[in-house]
């Protein structure tokens, strides 16, 4: 039997996501399996989407989706804006940008809301951005038939709204930058960031992770937005990165470190990533490929091969 296609796995895995909550357990963990389905697929492991999620819907005890308990206006600034980092309306917010992408192209409500949330960027250590990235990149690839997609889209933005924490002050006088620029400049940061991945050292290995895949998330979002929206992303991805940096990255890094000897291609540590099964080596390691392809640096399988080591003892 022929592997399914991109979008067939996407569908079955979306399909079977459709009821499960944004979090797990009851210390307030992201629900990441939607995330991680996509990142198989589009690295072609469609394969292994099904077994994937079959595993992490068994391991983790998803919270149930909440419902919409009342109708968010977005055309009301003052309702709105009280609703946003109110987890329990997340519900709502999911049902508001339903019925937007349901009403008008997706790119058109990416460019109204891309601004009045990419301040807060850095909630919940990037998850919203980065779940929305996925989403993005899933309707992007879909067929004429995207209402999975669009329901995807709609709860990465709706967890971002409902999580929303502004971040730190990133109006900084950079803001003049071509919109070019700020493409280049984000693929910057997240090699720099990788860099300190590798060699950071954490002592829990998942939370610096997000330093790579935010900026990752919010360059490949980016690309569908309208250009002067750019660099002001890039500055609140900087500083929202910085803050993670200096959280969790416990020992003495550098953005620079020398190639490590002997050290795996990034599709090697893609492929070793799928072994351990762990989301967040997963998403590590297929930012690596993408962003390495694109200009290659050793950084991104440095910090895909550490992530890797760390997190496999870790789970141990």
């Amino acid at each position: 039997m022929a592997a399914p296609t991109y979008n067939e796995a996407m569908a079955e895995a979306l399909e079977r996501l459709s009821t499960v909550g944004y979090e797990h357990g009851t210390r307030t963990l992201v629900n990441h399996a939607p995330m991680a389905a996509e990142a198989l697929a589009h690295m072609g492991y469609t394969e292994a989407v099904s077994p994937w999620l079959d595993r992490t819907l068994t391991r983790h005890a998803y919270h149930e989706a909440p419902e919409p308990r009342w109708r968010l206006s977005p055309d009301d600034p003052a309702e709105w804006r009280a609703a946003l980092g109110d987890f329990s309306r997340v519900g709502d917010w999911t049902a508001l940008f339903a019925r937007r992408l349901e009403e008008e192209p997706w790119r058109d409500v990416l460019a109204l809301w891309w601004p009045r949330l990419i301040p807060g960027v850095l909630s919940m250590l990037g998850h919203g951005v980065i779940r929305t990235a996925h989403a993005v990149r899933a309707l992007e690839r879909a067929g004429e038939d995207d209402r999975l997609q669009r329901g995807e889209l709609a709860h990465g933005l709706g967890y971002w709204a409902a999580r929303y924490q502004a971040g730190p002050d990133a109006t900084g006088g950079a803001a003049t930058e071509e919109a070019g620029d700020a493409m280049e400049a984000l693929d910057r940061l997240t090699a720099d960031n990788a860099g300190v991945y590798a060699t950071a050292r954490p002592r829990f290995p998942v939370p610096l992770v997000h330093a790579v895949t935010t900026p990752a998330a919010v360059r490949l979002v980016s690309a569908h937005v309208p250009a002067r929206q750019r660099w002001p992303s890039y500055l609140a991805t900087t500083e929202a990165t910085r803050v993670m940096r200096s959280t969790f990255a416990a020992g003495p890094a550098t953005t620079r470190p020398e190639p490590l000897p002997d050290a795996p291609s990034a599709a090697e540590a893609f492929a070793t990533a799928v072994e351990i099964g762990d989301e967040h080596a997963i998403k590590l390691a297929e930012v690596a490929v993408r962003l390495d392809s694109r200009a290659p640096d050793h950084r991104y399988a440095a910090a895909s091969h550490t992530a890797n080591r760390a997190i496999a003892r870790f789970t141990r």
